[in-house]
């Protein structure tokens, strides 16, 4: 079960916003100032009409009459030059804020804890680092820069029409009650379905990927009816919440545009009316009615632009919210006094109410090899991670030299316990960047160290351009294997104290994967080490054998002393002997004993 990020509150997300902006002030002040220009020079040209058209009607001389229109064609080439400055302006600044939000989110999620991140599930951040960045993208490049011009210009239009005929100013009192009221009945459901909406569409990243990533699993269990099901539902419920914000602009954009038509409509036959009665002239009722038309795109942008700002504010308000996702104080962290991992009456579990581990007591001797073996869903994995301080215990404590693993900042904790599972990531870049990213400034001889300690420099250096080679997704692809390896090598170089190894060798072949275990041995001499163990052979060599059992450790010793014990350890053995593999030392099995070994 996924429990989401939390979300900002709409106020949050505001004042965030206007901070943004004014830590651009230069930029944001030549843009105001651009668009302000261009308003002004838009101005001119409504008045200059009602001038050209009352010269007509007076009759005044042709060269007056040209004089009038070159000074009109004058303004509106001025208007074009600075409405391109100032959208030019507009993007810049736009894409400025963008990327500071961007850098500060991608700093805070890395900052985030992996408990954190793991209960949140994959869809709700993939759906905020993609979905809710693309919208707030187009929110800041193009809706805020677009509200910003039409408050401008509308206010500037209603003073110049106000200035023509404050009387021909009148029918615009007639639209506002309409357009506020109508906005207002949108303002406050928006939010809260643009929320609900990108929640939904969460909901549908998360069990879509959940559906692929464990595609295997679900068609050997036969479950595909249960996640189409699922899917089935994460889809109803985003199309309601997508119905529900549609309904709101199908009510709200009618209603707008009949306050843009009554306006209009109205200042034709008032201002007829008034001109028939002298009050006022023909030039006055064509600017007035210009100006009117005119108001009319400003004010349709604004409240076009509104329903993006909407969306833009909800996006924001989620990735604001990763911020908000609780995180630990290590600035006053003691500094642990050794290597020793203690492990005390620790007890876990993923759902409240639903325990992994129940009271699990272990101390880690330093420099030791320690295998956890049992049963699939004992709680290996779970443990591991416990000792990695991916989770926290939900009871008791997992210390490193007398400090509580959740106590040490990310940077110190992987210094002291790092984890490598199969659950691996091969970024694109160099390979030796992506093996150099434990250390950025390690030397080449180093990376090189490291790749021959996990038998990879071979194969790395028969790449095309070796070490320079760059992989990941439009690079050089990497086998699973391969991929692998890289991550261990990322471990080498990392060089923690204690190891944790969750099936890091799963995706090699048996043989492999027991030349890669003997090789690692010898390079993490020294340090200590926990080995998930799926194949005995990694027991076998292990100083001690830890075997978990429904979430409790039921037995601790040597590989000899657990077989002379005759408990589930031994039957574990025995059930690999009556495989038909003889037991021989690890030294003389063969890869094809190494293979059975892996079935059981």
């Amino acid at each position: 079960m996924s429990h989401a990020l939390p979300v900002a509150t709409r106020e949050q997300a505001w004042r965030y916003a206007r901070a943004l902006f004014r830590d651009h002030p230069g930029m944001f002040r030549a843009t105001i100032g651009l668009h302000l220009f261009a308003a002004l020079a838009g101005l001119a040209g409504p008045r200059l009409l009602g001038a050209l058209v009352q010269a007509v009607q007076r009759g005044v001389p042709g060269a007056e009459l040209n004089r009038l229109a070159g000074t009109l064609a004058g303004f509106v080439l001025v208007q074009a030059v600075l409405i391109r400055f100032a959208y030019l302006a507009s993007a810049r600044l736009g894409e400025q804020v963008l990327a500071q939000l961007r850098e500060e989110f991608i700093a805070r999620v890395l900052t985030l804890p992996l408990g954190t991140v793991e209960s949140a599930g994959t869809g709700d951040l993939l759906t905020r680092t993609t979905r809710d960045v693309d919208a707030l993208s187009k929110c800041v490049r193009l809706a805020v820069p677009e509200t910003m011009i039409a408050l401008l210009t509308g206010g500037l239009v209603v003073v110049a029409l106000i200035a023509v005929s404050p009387v021909l100013a009148v029918p615009l009192l007639v639209g506002v009650p309409i357009t506020v009221a109508g906005t207002r009945w949108y303002v406050r459901r928006a939010p809260s379905g643009y929320l609900r909406q990108n929640a939904a569409y969460s909901e549908v990243t998360d069990g879509l990927t959940e559906t692929v990533e464990g595609a295997r699993t679900v068609e050997a269990l036969g479950r595909q009816q249960q996640r189409i099901a699922r899917t089935d539902r994460d889809l109803s419920r985003s199309w309601r919440a997508e119905r529900y914000t549609l309904f709101l602009r199908t009510v709200w954009w009618p209603v707008i545009e009949v306050s843009y038509v009554i306006p209009m409509v109205l200042t034709l036959l008032t201002g007829g009316w008034l001109y028939l009665r002298g009050v006022v002239t023909l030039g006055q009722l064509t600017a007035a009615v210009v100006y009117v038309q005119q108001l009319i795109h400003p004010l349709d942008r604004l409240l076009s632009w509104l329903d993006e700002l909407q969306v833009g504010a909800a996006s924001l308000a989620r990735l604001l919210g990763v911020a908000a996702a609780p995180e630990a104080d290590h600035r006053d962290a003691p500094v642990p006094d050794g290597p020793r991992i203690e492990v005390r009456g620790v007890r876990f579990g993923y759902v409240e109410g639903r325990e992994v581990l129940h009271g699990v007591d272990l101390t880690l001797r330093p420099g030791e090899r320690l295998a956890v073996v049992g049963p699939s869903g004992a709680g290996k994995s779970t443990l591991g991670r416990l000792l990695a301080g991916i989770h926290q215990p939900t009871e008791g404590s997992v210390t490193v030299g007398g400090v509580p693993l959740g106590a040490l900042g990310p940077d110190r904790l992987r210094t002291e316990v790092a984890l490598v599972s199969q659950e691996h990531h091969v970024f694109i870049g160099t390979l030796r960047d992506n093996v150099a990213m434990a250390r950025p400034q390690a030397p080449e001889p180093d990376v090189r160290t490291a790749l021959a300690a996990v038998h990879a420099l071979e194969w790395a250096d028969g790449l095309p351009d070796g070490l320079d080679t760059v992989v990941g997704d439009g690079g050089l692809p990497l086998t699973a294997a391969q991929a692998q390896q890289v991550a261990l090598a990322r471990l080498i170089l990392a060089d923690p104290h204690t190891l944790v190894l969750d099936e890091a060798t799963a995706l090699l072949d048996p043989r492999a994967a027991r030349d890669l275990e003997r090789s690692l041995a010898a390079v993490v001499h020294g340090r200590t080490v926990v080995a998930i163990a799926h194949r005995l052979f990694s027991a076998h060599d292990a100083d001690r054998v830890a075997v978990v059992e429904n979430g409790r450790i039921t037995e601790l010793g040597s590989h000899d002393e657990l077989v002379a014990a005759n408990g589930p350890y031994a039957a574990l053995w025995r059930s690999w002997q009556g495989g038909g593999v003889p037991e021989k030392p690890p030294d003389q099995r063969r890869p094809e004993d190494d293979r059975l070994l892996e079935s059981h």
